[in-house]
This record gives structure tokens, sequence and C-alpha cells, in this order.
């Protein structure tokens, strides 16, 4: 074995993805519905090169891969997580800074009892802090910023384990308290609805009272007349009929406010109007949002729903499409094919990576997380380049535009650029660590690791289910998500997903502050690691 790790160590290249191929392997392997998923990279990653030092062979991944791996990462999962963030801020601004609060409590109790009960290594402490957070990001915010990304790595290493477990006992807590909720969103619907009012309300005043997350689609004057698009501006007669489209019990609040549901469907008559998926492929429409696209005054037309990835969203005026989205249309028949040319509808937006805004908000993102910062002490430090790339990706994906730049890029390349970026650090990572993780349980102080972990995740499994329940009254389903996305861990995500058949408002709970949780944990483990 001795000749074959000396080959390995000599081609860190073809190591590197001989871990992320193996690795992957075995993540994919699922007990009882849960598995390791990237995580199981980063294991063999410290299993080999423990073994290989054992056999007097040092195999190391260059610093240099790991770096860039997590940048691209951090980068990816801004540019998707933009317009969520941002929305999310005003939206749920008391359980976030909660959430927030439990992170700075949690590196509190990780400081007091590592360094002064457990009298650990300041990188050790911050390492153990990320791994019982399951968030690699801040393992390398960690590493850092204590100067020793080893050490940090061997205890989040450790710790990482119950981090999983641990938030997932919280998570199956939350769904056994949800089994009576009555916070289940309405799934999108479509609804023809005879009017049977006569003062003949309009269309944007009924679309205003509906907080405007609905869409008329379709209209037609009685039984026997012509489908067209209705214009806000139009009034709704008596037997007329109308298509709403939005989320289910607001639907059914159109359709008691003008009348009933009917059971004509004008999607089924598609001589006048039809309607069609289309992939949005032309750069020139990414970043902008539905208003801007001026459908109606071009091809009388109307976009229902955005599909972005598995998620439908209604095509509300104010919602900035992306590369790669699929817009449902519902314009003239005759319009159809030009409307497909205008939008591009082509396979590559789903791919593109947009070069321009990954180097241009890569190298921006590098810069901010260098830039020396003046703490009150008179000492400088800096963000890091994980923290800096993340925050130019959220801005990014926000603005979606800057003129003619396109600063999105599209859900399903952003997701592949932060899968391989995640994968390329955690290979990185753990060959680092295999060497130290050895001498930790030599000496015994893996124990102190695994309580100081444990302490972490316990206090943010248990406070945020005390907090989010008792006060913010969060639905147990919701809950369970949002202890996902508090933890940045896809295992108890899937967990919950897989005992809920995928409830969306697990997904509602995840999304709500999984951005928010990634950036607090990399700004928090980067303190941490600097005390």
């Amino acid at each position: 074995m001795v000749s074959v790790f000396t080959f390995f160590a000599e081609q860190p290249v073809l190591m590197l993805f001989i871990l992320i191929g193996l690795g992957m392997l075995v993540g994919h392997i699922k007990l009882k519905g849960v598995s390791l998923g990237a995580a199981a990279v980063l294991f063999l990653a410290i299993f080999v090169s423990a073994w290989a030092e054992t056999l007097g062979v040092e195999i190391r991944i260059p610093g240099v891969f790991g770096v860039l791996g997590l940048a691209v990462f951090a980068f990816a999962i801004g540019v998707n997580s933009g317009p969520s963030f941002f929305h999310n801020i005003k939206t749920a601004l008391g359980p976030i800074l909660a959430t927030v609060a439990l992170y700075i409590v949690a590196a509190g109790a990780a400081y007091g009892l590592g360094i002064y009960v457990f009298d650990m290594d300041i990188a050790l402490v911050a390492g153990t802090f990320a791994g019982a957070l399951t968030n690699t990001p801040a393992l390398a915010a960690a590493g850092q910023a204590s100067g020793d990304p080893g050490l940090a790595t061997v205890g989040y290493s450790i710790a990482y384990l119950f981090g999983v477990i641990g938030m997932m006992i919280a998570a199956m807590a939350a769904l056994r308290a949800g089994k009576n909720d009555t916070d289940k969103p309405s799934p999108l619907a479509n609804r023809t609805i005879r009017v049977e009012r006569s003062d003949k309300p309009l269309v944007g005043d009924i679309y205003e009272m509906m907080g405007k997350k609905v869409t008329f689609s379709r209209i037609r004057r009685g039984e026997t007349g012509p489908i067209k698009k209705p214009a806000m501006s139009d009034s709704l007669n008596h037997d007329d009929l109308v298509t709403v489209v939005g989320p289910r019990e607001l639907v059914a609040r159109v359709a008691t406010e003008l009348g009933h549901g009917s059971s004509h469907s004008l999607m089924e008559d598609r001589s006048y109007l039809d309607f069609r998926r289309i992939t949005v492929s032309d750069p020139k429409l990414a970043g902008r949002t539905v208003a801007d696209l001026d459908m109606g005054n071009k091809f009388s037309a109307t976009i229902s729903r955005v599909r972005r990835g598995d998620i439908d969203m209604v095509g509300e005026p104010g919602l900035v499409l992306q590369q790669g989205d699929r817009v449902r249309v519902v314009a003239p028949t005759s319009k159809m094919r030009e409307i497909t040319k205008f939008f591009g509808d082509s396979a590559r937006g789903l791919s593109d990576i947009n070069p321009v805004a990954l180097g241009l908000g890569m190298a921006l993102g590098i810069v901010l997380g260098e830039l020396p910062i003046l703490t009150p002490s008179g000492e400088y430090f800096s963000i890091g380049s994980a923290a800096g790339t993340l925050i130019v990706g959220l801005i990014f994906g926000k603005i979606g535009r800057i003129g003619k730049i396109v600063t999105a890029i599209p859900y399903t390349a952003a997701m592949v650029l932060s899968e391989f970026g995640l994968l390329v650090f955690l290979a990185q990572a753990g060959t680092v660590a295999g060497g130290q993780i050895g001498e930790a349980f030599a000496s015994g102080s893996w124990l102190n690791i695994l309580i100081l972990g444990m302490v972490v995740t316990s206090i943010m499994a248990v406070g945020l289910y005390m907090v989010m329940r008792w006060i913010f009254k969060m639905g147990g389903t919701q809950l369970a998500g949002f202890l996902g996305g508090s933890q940045t861990q896809p295992a108890v995500l899937a967990f919950a997903n897989s005992r809920t058949n995928a409830d969306p408002r697990v997904a509602l709970g995840y999304a709500l502050i999984y951005p928010v949780a990634m950036i607090g944990k990399i700004l928090v483990a980067q303190v941490l690691g600097g005390l």
C-alpha cells in the first residue's frame, strides 16, 4: 500500500477526483432513507489521508483547490438565494433575528466550554462549532480566521455526525407536534369562474383585493363569445366566464367574490387562446421582471406561472426572471410561435454558466473577502473569500442585471457549480485533517470535541424548537423544514420530506431561513475563529 499511496501523493488532481467519485458513491447509500451525501467525500478523504499517514505517506490536496471550490460554492449559492434572501429579511424578520441570536449564543457557549473547561485551541473550538451546525463554508471561515484549517477540520469531522442526528431528532419532534397543523399552504390552481355579480367590478379591483397574488388569464363574454386576455381595466359582467390562476385558497376566494366555479373550462378551448411552457433562454430577458416584458401590449399575452427548478410561482409583475426559467404563457394561438422565438425556448438556457457574471462576481467577492477590517482593539481581520463571494452572489442574484450585463446564473447551472465547488473543497479539507484526527483519537480529546459539539447542536435544536413554536407559533411541519434550513443540512430536509410526502410547508420553512443561516454561520464562525 505504501507504493500506492506514494503514487497518489504525487498525483493530487487524480486523488481529488477519486475522492469525489468514490465519496459520492458512498454518499448515495441510504440507511432508513438517510444518506451522508456530499459529507461522505469529507469522511473518505479523512480516512484515506489518516491511513496513508500511518504508513508514513502524506497525501494532501493543495490548499488552492479548497479555496477555489469553496468560493465557487458560496457564489453559486448566493446567486440562487439572492431573491429569497432579501425577501425573507423583510417578511420574516422575527424568526431570522431569533435564529441569528441563537447562533451567537451557541458560539459563546462553544467558546466558554472549549477554552475554559476543555482547554482547546480556538481553531478546534471554531471547527467544532461549524461541525455541530453542519456548515462547510463556516468550517472554511473558521479555518482561515484561526490560521489552522487542519485542526478546525478535526473538530468539524467529529462534531458533524451528531449535528445531523441531533437536528433530525428535533425535526421528528416538530413533525409529531405538527400532526394537527392548520397552516398548510395552497398549491397553485386554476379555475374558470362564472360571474354572478351585476355591479360590474373591474378585474384590477379584484386583483388588488387578492394582494396581487392571482392572475386573470382568460375571459369570455357569455358562453359562446371569443376568449381573450382580460385587461385590468375590463369590467366583469353578469354571466361572464373568467379563468383565474393562483394559490388555491385565493382562487376559491375569487370564486366566492365573483360568483361560483363553472363546469365550463376555458383552457380546453384553444381556438382563440393557447398556453405553453417556454424556456427563458435569451440572455436579454434574464434579470428582467415579468412587468418589464410588457407581454400584454406586445403579444396580448399573460405569464400565468413561472417554474424554477421544481418550484411553481405565480407570474407576479415584480418576479425577476432567470435564464432557465420555464414560463407558462397564455396568448392568442396565432402569437405562440412569435412568443416562443421571443423567449428563445432553448435548453441552452438551463446550462449557461454566464462566464461574465461568474468571473466578475467571483473576483469582486474575493477582493471583498480579503479586505482588511479594523476592529476596536486595533487589529485587522478579513471575512474571507467564502463570505465575500457569498455576499456578492446574493447581490448579483437579487439585482439580476446591470444595464446590458446579466448578473444572474440559471438555476440549474448554479446548482451544478455549487455542488462541484463543495465537493472539491470537502476533498481538500479532508486530506488536511486526516493526519490530525488520528492524534485526536489517540489522545482522547475526541470525547471533549464530541461533547462540545453535542452541546452546540442541542442549543440550536432545543432553542429553535421552543422559540418558533411558542413565540412565533410556527406550525410543526414548517418548523421541521426550518430546522433543516437553520442547520443548512439537506439530510434533515430529506428526512422531513420523506415523512410528510414532500409537504410544501417543509420546503417553505427550509427556504425561509437557509440563505440567512448560511451567511450567519459563516460570519459567526469567522469571528469565533479569530478570537
